[in-house]
């Protein structure tokens, strides 16, 4: 048996739990420069506000009902996040991060307990540890759990926890679960079933498995086998390595400057740089880009690109950051609006497998691995204790291209001068 734990409403949930007030208010959180809708409370949902819709196309709306909106704060959600799965962990001997707010747990071991019960248990456990309400779904395969939470979510009869255990359970699910709502069937595929009027799941597990392998291949037939109650998807403890790593961002303002540019290359470099090192890792390729807005008419619009293979394999801030700094001198078009750029580090391989190659016709020899290796320890080491970005390189500056956070809240649990102050008269 596998258990889905899913967060509900997770950013609009992480607002509410410093934040008493809200909990019967209406919550939406923005993207990034405070665009679009991202996240959305129940109360949100049912004022009619959708997913994805631009915040000043519905202003109206959420000033009639005032809506409490805000800034997304990674640092925020990113931490409670990590609450969520260490508490996750103490619950079961084995737990998958899928997701930001999502855990598979293998519950094989729980034959004996009332499964039902002991997913009330994780309910309570985690919205006491850390104030997220969670809902929880158990099946014999992943893909039957992800029906099961979700059948826990948008029907209030199973109070936040389904359990599908017998044949009879499973079948009367995927009667209820469209096509289009299984976990891997996207909507170029629901399309196709649909035009053979498999509506269902329960039609897609009924459907002959040689035309499910012919059209859907290798992926859609483990879908079928895992409807079917046959686990092909086993618990991932380790998550692969990574194969690319990617810092980008929208700015707040339309940069035309150069040197703005290279402020921002710089900043989501070193930012790749330490994701590296964070990944034990060393990157070989190096893609940095610019662009301007693809929406606003009134100016030329350019997309600049430029990949290139570093000198070695590396996760040394320093290194990336010179040949970033490099390519961006080479895509940089003066005259331009640019509303966006960021820096893709490839061709990852383990910092632990990969020894040195010096190039037979380098200008000049690389700096000693082992002496950036200690200089890059020592930098990490003091930003851990101290706090991100309080050493960097003098290259790094994000204070004036950054994005809109209008209505950033506090970061409760990361900055020390968020943290709330219970005062006693």
């Amino acid at each position: 048996m596998f258990a889905l734990v899913d967060c509900n409403n997770f950013y609009a949930s992480c607002e509410r739990v410093f934040n008493p007030a809200l909990r019967l208010r209406p919550v939406v959180v923005l993207s990034n420069n405070d665009g679009c809708i991202i996240a959305r409370s129940e109360e949100a949902k049912a004022l009619g506000i959708q997913m994805g819709m631009p915040e000043f196309k519905c202003r109206p709306l959420l000033k009639q009902h005032e809506v409490a909106v805000f800034s997304s704060n990674y640092a925020l959600y990113g931490d409670m996040s990590s609450r969520v799965m260490m508490t996750l962990a103490a619950i079961a001997p084995e737990i998958e991060v899928y997701s930001i707010d999502e855990a598979f747990l293998d519950m094989t071991s729980f034959a004996r307990f009332d499964l039902t019960e002991y997913g009330r248990l994780i309910r309570r456990t985690v919205r006491q540890h850390t104030g997220i309400p969670v809902c929880v779904g158990m099946a014999p395969t992943k893909t039957l759990a992800k029906i099961a939470n979700r059948l826990a979510k948008k029907n209030p009869h199973y109070q936040g926890v389904c359990v599908l255990a017998s044949h009879a359970e499973i079948q009367a699910a995927l009667e209820r679960t469209k096509v289009e709502d299984i976990w891997g069937i996207g909507r170029q595929w629901s399309k196709v079933l649909q035009a053979k009027r498999i509506e269902s799941a329960a039609d897609l597990a009924a459907a002959p498995a040689a035309w499910v392998q012919k059209h859907l291949h290798i992926v859609g037939a483990r879908i079928q086998a895992e409807l079917l109650g046959k686990s092909c998807l086993p618990m991932e403890l380790v998550r692969p390595a990574k194969q690319s790593i990617c810092t980008s961002r929208s700015f707040g303002r339309i940069v035309t400057d150069l040197e703005e540019l290279q402020q921002a290359v710089a900043t989501f470099a070193g930012k790749c740089a330490v994701k590296l090192r964070k990944e034990n890792s060393l990157a070989s390729l190096l893609t940095v880009f610019i662009a301007t807005s693809p929406f606003d008419e009134s100016c030329k619009r350019y997309w600049g690109t430029r990949t290139a293979s570093l000198p070695y394999p590396t996760s040394d801030s320093v290194a990336i950051l010179q040949a970033a700094q490099t390519m961006l001198d080479g895509i940089f078009r003066a005259g331009m609006s640019y509303k966006k750029a960021g820096v893709i580090v490839s061709g990852i391989v383990p910092q632990a497998s990969c020894s040195t190659t010096l190039s037979l016709f380098a200008e000049e020899a690389p700096a000693a691995p082992e002496r950036d290796g200690r200089i890059m320890q020592v930098m990490d080491a003091i930003n851990k204790r101290y706090g991100s970005g309080a050493v960097r390189l003098a290259a790094e500056n994000s204070e004036s291209w950054k994005p809109h956070q209008e209505r950033l809240s506090a970061r409760y649990t990361t900055q020390w001068d968020d943290i709330i102050e219970v005062k006693l008269k």
